[in-house]
């Protein structure tokens, strides 16, 4: 009578390893498929101007590719797309020049109501660099600020609206005055949308407070999910490490507080470091999780701390996403907190979907650690040495 034989460790792991090692170039492109929002700064000049800058994605503007694709490979042009990004940016600005002005038709700059014409000033395009990370472009236009209608009242009221086409994916737009560049006032617009009315003879109107919760709260979590890999990766490594509620509270509260910290001082100017510096940095911390996670079985209070110190990394990462989303000076303080929550969710729901994955193994330690924590860990380090090497000499 045949016995049934428990399988190979060996080979479970073997195996494992295989398929995590399988997956590594999606992890790889992941950056090159996702979209990133455009940012719009609309410029009131004194003379009557209005300097439009838009920096987006340039490829997907002229392959017809929006935000109803969270993955640009699904789109019917992927292949169009994918034969822009390999474009140098002379041949890339002349494949835009054959549509500049049906696109630049479709943004819709309004003054009470009535659309604005657009005039195409400059392009800035980057030369290649790394294929697995999409490339942003500056487009710049240039409008006249039409005078203003005289009201019965003899006040003079006049407001401007923008509208970024759905198709052409989501925008942050900021308004602000030349006189007050710092002054913005900034909005997060989706699924086409078209802006607040923002006053011109007012240097600022604020929005609501709870308009500014749900905005800044929605960007902390689209942070992390889906467009925070890197950080994704980090909060796993710090899930693996135990089967254990406890262990995993302390990473949390530790890398929380840390990251709290270095965005809080980074936003305010206390304290600055190079993106060149910081993101080479958060790469190697997914690679020592990683690491660790391989030969240790339980928290150390070496840990602890190394993830504190992790965590004022990434912290001045998330200042750098911010500072480019842009914080309101009137509503700094909201903004600031609420992104941050959106962060901390981000960080809880990939932690719980992680638990969903794995519970069903926690019951058995040594086979959750076999067939779980040291194969993910081998990934997230491998790819932490690549995102490493792609950071610092890419």
């Amino acid at each position: 009578m045949l016995k049934n034989k428990k399988p190979n460790s060996f080979m479970v792991f073997f195996r494992s390893v295989l398929l995590m090692l399988s997956l590594l170039p999606l992890m790889q492109s992941a950056e090159a498929h996702q979209l990133r929002p455009a940012i719009v700064n609309l410029e009131f000049t004194q003379n009557g101007l209005v300097k439009v800058h838009i920096q987006t994605n340039l490829e997907s503007l002229i392959a017809g590719i929006g935000s109803n694709h969270d993955d640009t490979d699904d789109s019917p042009q992927a292949e169009r797309y994918n034969q822009l990004r390999a474009l140098s940016s002379k041949q890339l600005s002349s494949e835009f020049e054959l549509v500049a002005e049906a696109t630049i038709s479709q943004f819709n700059l309004a003054f009470d109501s009535i659309k604005s014409d657009l005039s195409f000033v400059k392009l800035g395009i980057p030369e290649i660099g790394n294929l697995n990370n999409s490339r942003l472009s500056d487009l710049y236009l240039l409008a006249l600020i039409p005078p203003a209608k005289q009201q019965t009242d003899q006040s003079v009221n006049q407001y401007v609206t923008w509208q970024y086409p759905q198709h052409f994916g989501n925008n942050i737009a900021h308004f602000f005055y030349d006189k007050t560049p710092l002054e913005k006032t900034s909005h997060w617009l989706t699924k086409g949308a078209t802006s607040p009315k923002f006053e011109l003879n007012t240097a600022y109107v604020a929005k609501p407070f709870s308009q500014v919760a749900v905005e800044y709260t929605i960007l902390g979590f689209e942070h992390i999910v889906p467009k925070g890999t890197d950080h994704i990766l980090f909060v796993l490594g710090l899930f693996l490490l135990s089967v254990r509620l406890r262990p995993l509270l302390l990473q949390i509260t530790a890398f929380t507080l840390a990251h709290s910290i270095t965005l809080g001082l980074t936003i305010y100017g206390a304290i600055s470091l190079s993106p060149s510096v910081i993101e080479p940095l958060i790469a190697l911390s997914i690679v020592a999780v990683g690491v660790e996670n391989i030969f240790v079985k339980e928290l150390k209070t070496r840990r602890v701390v190394i993830v504190f110190l992790f965590g004022l990394l990434h912290g001045m990462g998330f200042a750098g996403v911010l500072s480019g989303l842009g914080l309101p000076e009137s509503d700094f303080l909201t903004a600031l907190i609420f992104f941050n929550l959106g962060v901390e969710a981000g960080q809880l729901a990939v932690i719980a979907t992680a638990f969903l994955l794995v519970f069903w193994l926690l019951k058995n330690p040594q086979r959750y650690r076999q067939w779980v924590v040291i194969p993910t860990s081998i990934l997230i380090s491998l790819i932490g040495i690549l995102w490493t090497y792609e950071r610092v000499f890419l």
